[in-house]
């Protein structure tokens, strides 16, 4: 695949191999080209393999090393008001062209802040530009049209972890250096039982309208269609994030309240140095309403932040299947502190989507606890997904209470236990848990032809660990290189088998 049908990341358009790839530093990545690179993916190159654990990270130097990948973007002292392009904040009037004009000005003066004011704001979808800081103010509310033609004409986005075209998201940027979202201000998507959400469901037992146009996405993708025919939006169901921002550099979302999305609510794709602090998601009732999904990404940091959501709270990615090994492109060099979780599928989770490999996170003194909260910590993969997750540290994690099980390690999502691309997952570290009450403890379960490796839990407490089901109250199964060390369920101390 060339020319246009090969998406390039902050490079234009290559021959065979992935300037996503190249500019994110990814093995394998070269002229020799993506069936390489893919090859180097698929090896976990460099992982290791000697079945023990190795001496625990550093969490503070990996840390230091981390943020020094991370500087928040600075803005020109220009301010423009939506207003004064003519947007009226009463609910109502559609201030769509106001946004635009907006940020063209802003833009073209240099760039700046573009100011909405307290009020209501009706709008369809509103894309930034090279060094603009969209600022919604306190008592400022976004609030994005119903109307699925809103965000059209389609662009490039992906859906879940795979290349296509689409209707926009709707805070949207392609390719922008220097861009923020700020204030104190709310993002409403306006998604509900009737609008975008609906779209999940079949009529009489069927298959959903989504589910069909996603098979024909996959299928397209396996098939090696290009990304410019792979055309949905108008007549179509694949719903989008709500602030997607896509191969860009020198990234900022801070202080926002974010709600309701069609989809993922904030989903940056193929970007480097990202800095997401101080944003409330409040979105826990729709499907597939993760909170923050950083994909094939370098160096992001996640912060003070509160996630109470429909699915997993904050999620690595690195693309999905035929089109992760395609593209090639890792996802690295994230921290996560200081966060609250509440509802949602896991709070700090990698995968399912992990083709182009996960390395390098740690999550730390973040909080989690809500019945409706399945997992605290999650790491998801199978076969056909490939790639790795490797260096992974969790640290100073409270958890009080969980659905399921507080740790999980699944190489079988989805019910897939066997295939042609087996994800390399190693290297997991988790010290100084405490967890009040929940089902499982852990539940660790690799491949039979694939298991996990390396894995040490340290100083971790788990008080209240309730299921009968298994035989106790934790399970591990094709795991290699579990550690355990002064770990205690239910008072007693666990020890390495």
């Amino acid at each position: 695949m060339s020319g246009p049908d090969r998406r390039a990341f902050l490079a234009g358009a290559v021959g065979a191999g992935s300037a996503a790839a190249l500019a994110l530093g990814a093995p394998g990545a070269s002229a020799t080209g993506a069936a390489a690179g893919a090859a180097e993916v698929e090896a976990g190159a460099g992982a290791g393999g000697s079945g023990l654990p190795r001496r625990p990270r550093d969490a503070e130097a990996m840390a230091a090393g981390i943020l020094a990948g991370i500087r928040p973007p600075r803005f020109p002292r220009r301010s423009v008001d939506i207003t004064d392009h003519g947007a009226v904040g009463d609910g109502a009037t559609d201030c769509t062209e106001a946004f635009r004009a907006a940020i063209a000005a802003c833009a073209e003066a240099g760039g700046g802040r573009v100011v909405v004011p307290p009020g209501t704001w009706f709008t369809g979808a509103v894309h930034l530009r090279d060094n603009i800081d969209l600022h919604v103010s306190s008592g400022a509310t976004v609030r994005f049209s119903r109307d699925p033609a809103a965000y059209l004409p389609v662009v490039h986005t992906r859906h879940e972890g795979i290349e296509c075209r689409n209707y926009s998201p709707f805070v949207y940027a392609h390719g922008c250096r220097n861009i923020a979202l700020t204030g104190g201000g709310t993002i409403d998507g306006q998604a509900d039982a009737t609008h975008w959400w609906d779209w999940t469901k079949g009529q009489n037992g069927g298959v959903s309208p989504e589910k069909v146009d996603k098979l024909a996405l996959a299928a397209w993708a396996e098939q090696g269609v290009p990304v410019a025919e792979r055309v949905f939006g108008a007549d179509h169901h694949l719903r989008p994030s709500l602030i997607q921002f896509y191969d860009c550099r020198d990234v900022l979302i801070e202080g926002v309240t974010v709600k309701d999305s069609p989809m993922w609510n904030i989903h940056p794709v193929l970007c480097r140095n990202v800095t997401i602090r101080g944003v409330t998601v409040d979105s826990p009732h729709g499907p597939n309403n993760d909170g923050c999904n950083p994909e094939c990404c370098d160096s992001v940091l996640i912060e003070d932040c509160v996630f109470n959501t429909g699915d997993d709270c904050v999620a690595f990615k690195a693309g999905k299947n035929a089109d992760g090994r395609r593209v090639g492109a890792p996802c690295r060099n994230a921290l996560v502190q200081r966060c609250e979780m509440r509802d949602g599928h896991g709070g700090v989770t990698i995968g399912s989507e992990t083709t182009g490999g996960v390395a390098n996170v740690l999550a730390r003194d973040c909080r989690m606890d809500s019945p409706l909260l399945d997992r605290a910590l999650r790491i998801k993969s199978n076969p056909e997904r490939g790639g790795y997750v490797r260096d992974i540290v969790f640290r100073d994690i409270t958890v009080g209470k969980v659905g399921d099980s507080v740790i999980e390690i699944a190489l079988n999502y989805e019910g897939i236990g066997s295939g042609a691309y087996y994800p390399d997952v190693r290297g997991i570290e988790v010290h100084h848990l405490t967890a009040q009450t929940g089902p499982l403890a852990w539940y660790f379960i690799g491949n039979d032809a694939n298991p996990v490796r390396d894995v040490l839990l340290h100083d971790c407490a788990f008080t209240d660990m309730t299921d009968t089901e298994e035989p106790r109250p934790y399970v591990t199964r094709n795991v290699e290189g579990l550690v355990l060390r002064r770990v205690t369920v239910n008072g007693e101390e666990v020890r390495t088998a």
